[in-house]
């Protein structure tokens, strides 16, 4: 089996997102890590996108208040 990257990350502000995401597009490449799962990025303690995963991010944001 073989494992597809369908999200990125920005390491040092640990927000995770889809890959055509515009914002995203945009950060270092230094910072850039990816995973294969929304459950892999949310156990290395990555945050959803607010710009491309904006429900997810209000569900996240919610949870934390």
């Amino acid at each position: 089996m073989r494992k597809e990257i369908v999200l990125g990350g920005n390491q040092k502000l640990k927000i995770y997102g889809t890959l055509r995401c515009t914002p995203g597009k945009r950060m270092k490449r230094e910072n850039r890590v990816f995973f294969s799962s929304e459950e892999e990025a949310f156990q290395k303690d990555y945050r959803p996108c607010g710009h491309c995963l904006a429900e997810k991010y209000k569900i996240w944001k919610n949870g934390l208040i």
